[in-house]
């Protein structure tokens, strides 16, 4: 077994844990909503990390797919186990539309261009009283429907849900990675014209990133949705997407581990330094210059970094010794 994996495993088994130590309470409650970030940050991973574009739409789908959870749910009656299904598809939808019109630009202008669809999705969600709540929010989303004598209403047992979706979220981010289609995101991002050099088709891979992108976020907003039961217009702007990267730059962009590992480290942070809300960012800036500075690739990367070196070291000393 490899021992990335190996590590993963160990991970998750451990994760599995923690509801057997502390069955409920404010402990839990910051694990769930962890898994849920860092599955936001994976998705918006897929396109920063592997593609090297930067879209700022991404808490909008995640919005979207929190709302059409909760609509679903709440006013059209459909068992979670549906809803959640079908607001992953329909974001993977909403991104292919957004891909075609967004791709027409390039650099800081698709940046600019998808913060402004992430506005106007923010702006819609708050201004359509009838479907959405409008200022008031959509109040009283049901979690997610029993089965098999389980109660997800349960804090306890549905972190289980939260822990097995980050499972899947992972996996599918790792086997894209890995596969033929994610080493030509990366030959997209080391160069477009490159790309296309080598055969690849670089708006079909760029749009097909950008809807595996969406989907996952609203893969991520179901959850919130029948995990938090009140949702407000606020969760699908702006801030949070550059919360969400502030995630993944602490983390690591294009790692496996660095969303996982930014969400994680900043959001427990951010628990613990509620009392000094109005401050919080005035101690994260300096701190993100350094990084950034330092280890541009997060976290994450600099573990890579210290890895790659010491097994250099150790090939070094057993040819020294051979």
């Amino acid at each position: 077994m490899k021992p990335g994996l190996l590590g993963w495993l160990a991970v998750f088994v451990l994760a599995a844990l923690l509801p057997l130590v502390h069955p409920g309470g404010y402990v839990l409650d910051i694990a769930i909503n962890t898994m849920i970030w860092a599955m936001l940050a994976y998705g918006l991973n897929v396109m920063l990390g592997y593609t090297g574009l930067l879209p700022l739409a991404h808490a909008g789908f995640f919005g979207i797919g929190a709302y059409a959870v909760g609509i679903l749910t709440l006013k059209a009656g459909w068992s979670f186990w549906l809803a959640w299904p079908a607001a992953v598809v329909l974001c993977a939808l909403l991104g292919l539309l957004l891909g075609l019109v967004a791709f027409r630009t390039k650099g800081d202008a698709f940046s600019i261009f998808t913060l402004g669809v992430g506005v106007i999705i923010a702006l819609v969600i708050n201004k359509w009283d009838a479907l959405t709540g409008g200022n008031e929010g959509l109040n009283g989303v049901p979690p997610a429907n029993g089965f098999l004598g389980i109660d997800f209403s349960k804090a306890t047992n549905f972190y289980y849900v939260a822990l097995a979706a980050l499972a899947v979220t992972v996996l599918v981010v790792a086997r894209t990675r890995g596969s033929v289609f994610g080493r030509s995101l990366a030959a997209i991002r080391g160069g477009e014209d490159l790309a296309r050099s080598a055969g690849i088709d670089v708006f079909s891979h760029k749009l097909r990133a950008l809807m595996l992108s969406t989907a996952i976020a609203g893969f991520a907003g179901g959850v919130y949705a029948a995990y938090v039961g009140f949702l407000g217009s606020s969760v699908a702007g702006p801030t949070t997407t550059f919360t969400v990267l502030l995630y993944l730059l602490v983390g690591g962009v294009g790692t496996l581990a660095g969303p996982l590992l930014g969400t994680a480290l900043i959001f427990v942070a951010l628990q613990f330094m509620k009392g000094l809300q109005d401050y919080q960012y005035i101690v994260f800036g300096p701190l993100l210059v350094l990084l950034v500075m330092f280890a541009p690739q997060g976290l994450a990367g600099l573990w890579d970094r210290w890895s790659l070196r010491r097994t250099a070291a150790r090939t070094e000393r057993a040819v020294d010794h051979a």
